[in-house]
């Protein structure tokens, strides 16, 4: 609503004006005097338009169908004035052609805009109920329901902005025609406000239809706009937690959408505060997994001062548990060379003597970073305190998990930012509890999710040495905790939901195991026997990759699937893979190329495979099996003898 509503009323006015003139000082015929009476409420009525704050997008409607019928008025007003003499005009019983259409357009004009009043003032005392439909709209009822709650989001109480959002909501979710309509009606705008300023309810409700309004690129452009993601971003801080899950579906449909509204997403620290929900209650003492920042940026800010006060934080945690235990042991976050403590007593005193100086050193960094004193203090994990958290019911708790896990997956789809700032923090970490641990029979998709965003992770370390090297080196406990969960659900084989992803991940993380690792091949290849098709084939491209030339272990790996039994396997599915012919026949041209003297390839029958395949057109048209067939089948013909065929 504002002032370009007010412009459209202008010429409105000097028209009707011009048909009360016109149909009133002369003319006094029955007719003319009826369209006298309607152009000057209508007169009045768009002044009082005009003292309004007018929602825009109906008004422009239904000002240009005002405008027409007024046009039309003014017209019928001039030829009766100019056509015939005073006296005849007195006398005359013809009527004007087509009066009572136009007066009937008139009356559609008087109700429309008395709509549009209504529907513009505040109504502090609304009911819920809907404010009439107006003609504009009767071809389009749902149209009119749109604007009646987009309407009632800017003048309605807190009440009713909530219905609102919940109405609007509903009404994305059936249609996307109808979120269309929501987003071109300008409903984006007080949606944001509302979760930014509304209810709990309010807020979770508005929450939930901006997140249905992503459908594609284009309104996603259209939403940014608003600032919705620094809104979203700082709404992740705040309870409740159901807004704040809201918040994260809402977060991750629109990076679903948009690579544009990452790199926003990651400037505002929302990773941050997602990694922050994940971890409370998925690992214990989560507080001393730091989330780390970039470590290029040299301005310090509240978020880079928080990160070092979860550094030291772990260092304190880690001193103090080495105190207590006397120096018997170690623990794998403990830093290293400890000095052992001699006595109790020396103990306690330098426990006492470093809790005094880190206090000292946070309340200086808190100073120095504090937030403003109308926004609470936020802890290390996204909330505005520990005691909001443990008030939330357990089902609330599961499914902001779930949402927050959700989220990190489509932000980290081929976002190395992202990615980046996902693996220096304790998302790994948890992901991986979540695989071994599950959701406690929540039944939130929240092992799905986990496995989904580690699968994206990977996809983009796959092609990211720095990542790569960074986040999964096979030295890292962190990595090799995701690897091992990633592998017992392979080996377990028993959930096919999950097994696509984790699969994917093991073959996207394929350059990052060393010689010496040869269990991760064999549960792949099993994968290879009499499985859906889906996971077959994820199977199949997974161990691509570790056969693949650009991996520098190709041989060991080759080799490796052999042991297992998969030369058998891959024969099948080239001969009655309907969906998995091509990309098994890549794989044994790989291994054909590689170890090419192998017995069990020559058991299996390769080389007839092979030249079977090379006759296969719709085979030979792959530009992948065009490039690696000939070369294999040479090997295979010149290292194995014609008796091992």
């Amino acid at each position: 609503m504002g002032e370009g509503a007010k412009a459209m009323l202008a010429k409105p006015i000097q028209l009707a004006d011009q048909v009360a003139q016109q149909a009133g000082y002369q003319c006094l015929r029955t007719d003319c005097t009826e369209l006298r009476a309607r152009a000057k409420k209508l007169a009045e009525l768009l002044r009082q338009a005009a003292r309004a704050d007018l929602y825009e997008r109906p008004a422009a409607r239904v000002m240009a169908d005002t405008e027409r019928a007024l046009a039309k008025a003014a017209g019928m007003a001039a030829r009766c004035f100019q056509s015939h003499s005073r006296l005849r005009r007195f006398f005359t019983l013809n009527p004007v052609s087509g009066l009572p259409r136009t007066l009937a357009m008139l009356d559609t004009a008087l109700e429309d805009i008395d709509w549009l009043i209504r529907i513009s003032s505040p109504q502090a005392d609304d009911d819920g109920d809907l404010r009439g439909l107006p003609n504009i709209a009767q071809n389009e009822p749902v149209l009119g329901m749109i604007w009646d709650n987009i309407a009632r989001l800017h003048t309605g109480g807190l009440a009713a902005r909530a219905d609102s959002a919940a109405t609007l909501a509903s009404l994305a979710r059936d249609n996307p025609h109808y979120a269309k309509y929501i987003i071109e009606e300008d409903g984006v705008p007080p949606l944001v406000k509302l979760l930014k300023e509304g209810t709990d309810d309010g807020q979770e409700a508005a929450a939930m239809a901006l997140g249905l309004l992503f459908r594609d690129e284009e309104s996603v452009e259209k939403l940014l706009h608003t600032g919705v993601c620094s809104v979203f971003a700082a709404a992740l801080k705040e309870p409740p937690m159901r807004v704040q899950a809201a918040v994260a579906d809402a977060i991750a449909s629109l990076a679903n959408h948009s690579q544009k509204c990452k790199d926003l997403f990651a400037q505002n620290y929302a990773v941050r505060h997602l990694v922050g929900h994940l971890a409370s209650g998925t690992i214990q003492e989560h507080s001393r997994y730091s989330v780390s920042g970039n470590g290029s940026r040299n301005t310090p800010t509240p978020a880079a001062a928080m990160s070092s006060l979860d550094k030291l934080h772990s260092v304190v945690l880690a001193k103090s548990r080495s105190v207590h235990q006397g120096g018997s042991g170690s623990s794998t976050n403990e830093p290293p060379n400890q000095p052992e403590a001699s006595n109790g007593g020396q103990q306690r005193e330098r426990s006492n003597q470093m809790q005094s100086v880190v206090k000292s050193a946070i309340a200086a960094k808190t100073n120095v970073a504090a937030p403003p004193p109308s926004r609470p203090q936020l802890s290390s994990n996204g909330s505005s305190g520990r005691g909001s958290r443990e008030a939330e019911d357990p089902a609330t708790k599961a499914h902001m998990k779930a949402m927050a896990a959700k989220a990190l997956w489509k932000l980290a789809r081929g976002h190395v930012g992202v990615c980046t700032s996902i693996t220096e923090s304790r998302a790994l970490l948890c992901f991986a509890r979540i695989l071994e641990n599950g959701d406690g029979g929540a039944g939130t998709h929240l092992q799905f999710y986990s496995a989904m965003a580690i699968m994206e992770i990977t996809r983009v370390a796959e092609h990211n040495l720095a990542l790569r090297q960074s986040a999964f080196k096979p030295s890292s406990p962190v990595a090799k905790a995701v690897v091992e969960q990633l592998l017992r659900i392979v080996r377990k084989g028993d959930d096919d939901e999950l097994l696509c992803p984790c699969v994917t991940a093991l073959g996207c993380l394929s350059r990052t195991f060393t010689a010496s690792e040869t269990r991760v091949i064999g549960p792949l290849v099993q994968l290879l026997d009499d499985r859906e098709i889906p996971v077959m084939k994820e199977a199949v491209v997974a161990l691509t990759k570790f056969a693949c030339t650009e991996n520098h272990l190709h041989v060991n790996h080759c080799k490796a699937i052999m042991d297992a039994g998969g030369a058998r396997h891959l024969v099948q599915l080239v001969y009655l893979g309907d969906h998995l012919q091509i990309e098994a026949l890549i794989l044994l041209c790989y291994i054909a190329l590689h170890v090419p003297e192998s017995e069990e390839l020559a058991q299996a029958g390769v080389l007839a495979v092979l030249m079977w395949a090379s006759k296969q057109a719709h085979m030979v048209q792959d530009l992948r099996v065009e490039a690696l067939l000939p070369n294999a089948k040479g090997r295979l013909d010149l290292f194995q003898s014609r008796a091992s065929r």
